[in-house]
């Protein structure tokens, strides 16, 4: 497969809205044979363990976060000597994020900072719920929210 053809067919992969019109991207290549089927199984069986055990393991471990109750204003995250939670860590930014309180629960948001926030893994894009449980991860330092009380 040509350079050109993969880019075009990964394109119609990612617009694509039904198993139909993904089949119709594949239906001229060579037919799939049991063993490679097995095979792709397998591999894709054991990667999902191998996530999952590395979840179980590194979560435990990660560092606490527990928000205050009901009533607290915002929380400043970032290096500078003005922020409620300070992280001297250098891929955290001076004002890098704040946590803050709405009618539905915590929230976070980014404050533009440059190495971004996460929860869950994902980047936000925007302001963002987070419950105990959730990893959130500021520059390269991860916490789980620990419930309060």
């Amino acid at each position: 497969m040509s350079h050109d053809t993969f880019e075009r067919r990964v394109d119609l992969v990612l617009r694509a809205r039904s198993r139909v019109e993904l089949s119709d991207l594949v239906q001229d290549l060579p037919p799939r044979s049991r063993l490679v089927g097995r095979l792709t199984g397998l591999v894709t069986s054991f990667s999902a363990m191998t996530a999952r055990v590395q979840s179980a393991w590194r979560t435990p471990r990660l560092p606490r976060l527990s928000l205050p109750p009901a009533g607290s204003g915002r929380i400043l995250v970032g290096r500078a000597p003005g922020c409620h939670f300070i992280l001297t860590d250098l891929t955290v930014s001076r004002f890098h994020a704040e946590l803050y309180r709405n009618d539905t629960g915590w929230m976070v948001a980014d404050l533009g900072s440059m190495n971004g926030t996460r929860v869950n893994g994902w980047r936000l894009a925007g302001p963002t719920r987070v419950r105990p449980g959730d990893e959130i991860g500021f520059g390269n330092l991860t916490f789980i929210i620990a419930p309060h009380g």
